[in-house]
């Protein structure tokens, strides 16, 4: 465990320095990595691929929300083949870009700044796709019989949850805009 906390504590201060940010170098070092072992662990749980979960930990735990392969590998102890697996499988999910700073050749991989609300909001393309092909599949496999009835069934759930997910996603705009919450952008610091 040893080498992981050298390793986190390297990382963050090679990412502020590149970000010329401020960082808490008070953490726990041990504390942050256990941080990012059991939210993986949790997502993995939940269904998401192992690495892929340890490298959103990983980005979300980290001050910029953004973080270069090596850093990456370096912070988790795995592979190049790892991480490149990890950042696209995330990629596919819309959970992580990937960019690169001017005038330099190496990748870094960023959260989105509001993450789960983009998270949840590229759900509803989904939603809309599946609603569309259990209406279809009712219709060939008979909207009469046991078969049919579910998938009506399971239409009508999913377009019951996507008009939920317009509308909870319409509160927690109001909600922030309400309470003045600030989603700090990469590269900056939440005050205060």
């Amino acid at each position: 465990m040893k080498g992981d906390e050298a390793a986190v504590t390297e990382v963050t201060r090679q990412e502020s320095a590149r970000d010329g940010e401020g960082v808490d170098f008070d953490r726990d070092d041990e504390a942050v990595s256990q941080f990012v072992e059991r939210f993986a662990a949790d997502m993995t749980e939940a269904g998401m691929q192992r690495m892929g979960a340890r490298v959103f930990a990983a980005l979300l735990a980290s001050d910029s929300g953004k973080l270069t392969a090596a850093e990456i590998a370096e912070l988790l102890q795995i592979s190049p083949a790892a991480v490149s697996g990890a950042v696209r499988y995330l990629a596919q999910l819309n959970l992580i870009t990937r960019e690169r700073e001017p005038g330099t050749r190496r990748d870094q991989y960023r959260l989105y700044n509001e993450v789960w609300y983009e998270a949840v909001s590229n759900r509803d393309q989904i939603l809309t796709r599946w609603q569309h092909t259990m209406r279809d599949g009712a219709k060939v496999l008979g909207p009469h019989t046991l078969a049919g009835a579910r998938a009506i069934r399971t239409a009508e759930f999913y377009e019951f949850m996507q008009k939920e997910l317009v509308e909870m996603l319409a509160r927690w705009r109001a909600h922030v805009e309400g309470a003045h919450l600030e989603v700090p952008h990469v590269g900056e610091q939440k005050t205060g």
